[in-house]
C-alpha cells in the first residue's frame, strides 16, 4: 500500500475534482479540446463602448450574460467551475462540502453607474469622495449594492451555496491569487486542520475602467486588428498581455482522506514555493532573485530536484519585461537543460485571467498529465533570441509528463510557484 504521507512525513495533498471556466468555453472537456487544437477564445470586445480606448479586445466570457456586475459575473464563474470540480470529486453531498473554502478574488469597487446614483444623491453635501459613496450605499437604502461590493461578498455568498466548513477566505497576491488559494487548503491539509478543502480563484472583471488602468501602466498589448493573434509570449515581438475572464476550482484531500472514502485520485500537488519582494508597486525585481527563490522553494517543498520537472506551465504574459524576468529566473534554476524542457503559455488562446490564472494553469497542467498531450504556445512566429526556449510553438505536441511546475509571478512581485505529478507511486 502506498503510504499517506510524504518524504519530510506530512500528508500527501492530492486534487480528485477540477473546473474550469474561461474565454474558450465551459467545462474542462471543451476547454481542453480547444486548447490543444491551439485555438484563441481573445476577441473583440462587445460589452462596453470602445471607440476611445487603446486596447479593444479581450478574452472575455461572452457565452454568459453579462449585463451584470464584475463581481456578479465573478461569483457565477466560480460557481460553474466549482460545481464541476465538486461533481467529479463526488465529495459531500449538495450543499455541504466537508472542508474550508479558500477563495481568489479580483478587487472589488463600487461600479460607475452605482457611483452615479449614489454622487447624485450626496451631492447636496458638496465634493464627495469613494468613501463617502460607500457610506452613502450603507446609509441611504442601497444595502444590496453595499454588501455586493464588500470584498468578501463573493466567498461569502459561495459558502454558504457549497456548504463549506468555517469562515471563507477571500484573497488577493495580484496574478498569484489562483496559486495563493491552492497553497492555502495544501497548507491546511498538510497541518491537520482539515481532510479536504475547495481552491477557487475567479476574474469577472474586464471593464472599460480596468482596460484604462493597465493600458496606463503600459501592460496591455494594443494588437486590436487581429484579436487572436495579439498574445505572444516569448516572442521578440511580443507587446503586452490581454485582460481575460475564467474561473478555475479544485478539490484538493489527503491521500489517505481521498482512499478511504473510495475517491478517484486525479494528482498530487507535490510542493508549493513562495517568495514576495518589495521591488516595485507593479514591477517584480529584473535580477529574477525573488522568482528564482520561488522556484527553488517549490522543488524543495516537494522533495525534488529540477531534473525531474518534464514540463513548465509557464507564466508567460506576453509583456516584454515579465517574459524576460521569468526566462532568466528558470535559467538559473534549471541551468543547461532548460532549453530542452518544454514549456508552454495558455495566455496565448485564453488571455491573462489575473486573480484566476493560476488555479486555471494548475487544471491545465494536470491535463497535460493525463492526456499526455502539451498545449502549445500559439502566435509563436517570431522568435526572440534573446530567450532561448522550447515553447512549444503553435502546435500541441505529444509527450510522456509526470511532473510539472507551473508559475505564477504577479504585480508588485508577489510570486507562488507548484509542482504537480500524477497518481502517487
Amino acid at each position: 500500500m502506498a503510504s499517506y504521507t510524504d518524504k519530510a512525513g506530512r500528508p500527501i495533498v492530492v486534487i480528485t475534482g477540477m473546473g474550469l471556466m474561461t474565454s474558450l468555453g465551459q467545462g474542462k472537456q471543451d476547454n481542453w479540446a480547444k486548447l490543444t487544437a491551439g485555438e484563441s477564445g481573445i476577441h473583440r470586445i462587445t460589452r462596453f463602448p470602445i471607440a476611445t480606448l487603446k486596447t479593444t479586445i479581450a478574452g472575455t466570457v461572452d457565452y454568459l450574460p453579462s449585463s451584470r456586475t464584475a463581481p456578479d459575473l465573478s461569483e457565477e464563474l466560480a460557481s460553474l467551475a466549482a460545481d464541476e470540480a465538486i461533481a467529479q470529486s463526488g465529495i459531500g453531498s449538495k450543499g455541504d462540502f466537508p472542508g474550508p473554502l479558500f477563495c481568489a478574488v479580483p478587487p472589488i469597487e463600487l461600479e460607475w453607474p452605482q457611483r452615479r446614483i449614489l454622487g447624485r444623491e450626496s451631492a447636496a453635501n458638496g465634493p464627495i469622495s469613494y468613501d463617502d459613496l460607500l457610506r452613502a450605499a450603507e446609509t441611504g437604502g442601497h444595502d444590496a449594492w453595499h454588501e455586493r461590493f464588500l470584498y468578501g461578498s463573493i466567498a461569502d455568498h459561495l459558502a454558504d451555496r457549497f456548504g463549506t466548513r468555517g469562515q471563507p477566505i477571500s484573497l488577493s497576491t495580484a496574478c498569484a491569487s489562483g496559486n495563493t488559494s491552492i497553497q492555502l487548503a495544501v497548507e491546511a491539509i498538510r497541518r491537520g486542520d482539515c481532510d479536504a478543502a475547495l481552491s477557487i480563484a475567479t476574474d469577472g472583471s474586464v471593464t472599460a475602467e480596468a482596460l484604462i488602468r493597465f493600458s496606463l501602466l503600459s501592460a496591455l498589448s494594443a494588437n486590436n486588428e487581429k484579436p487572436e493573434a495579439a498574445s505572444r509570449p516569448f516572442s521578440k515581438n511580443r507587446d503586452g498581455f490581454i485582460i481575460a475572464e475564467g474561473a478555475g476550482a479544485l478539490v484538493l484531500e489527503s491521500l489517505e482522506h481521498a482512499t478511504a472514502r473510495g475517491a478517484k485520485v486525479l494528482g498530487v500537488l507535490e510542493g508549493v514555493g513562495e517568495m514576495a519582494d518589495s521591488f516595485h508597486r507593479t514591477r517584480s525585481s529584473p535580477d529574477a532573485k525573488p522568482v528564482i527563490g520561488c522556484m527553488r522553494a517549490a522543488l524543495a517543498d516537494a522533495g525534488v530536484n529540477p531534473d525531474e520537472i518534464d514540463y513548465i506551465n509557464a507564466h508567460g504574459t506576453s509583456t516584454p519585461e515579465n517574459d524576460r524576468m521569468e526566462y532568466t529566473g528558470m535559467s538559473a534554476v534549471f541551468g543547461e537543460r532548460l532549453p530542452s524542457i518544454p514549456l508552454s503559455s495558455n495566455k496565448s488562446m485564453i488571455g491573462h485571467t489575473l486573480t484566476a490564472a493560476g488555479a486555471i494553469e494548475a487544471v491545465f497542467s494536470l491535463l497535460t498529465i493525463q492526456n499526455g498531450r502539451i498545449p502549445p504556445t500559439i502566435n509563436y512566429e517570431v522568435p526572440d533570441p534573446a530567450i532561448p526556449l522550447d515553447v512549444v510553438p503553435n502546435v500541441a505536441r505529444d509527450a510522456d509528463v509526470r511532473r510539472v511546475m507551473s508559475n505564477s509571478f504577479g504585480f508588485g512581485g508577489q510570486n507562488v510557484c507548484l509542482v504537480i505529478a500524477g497518481e502517487p507511486a
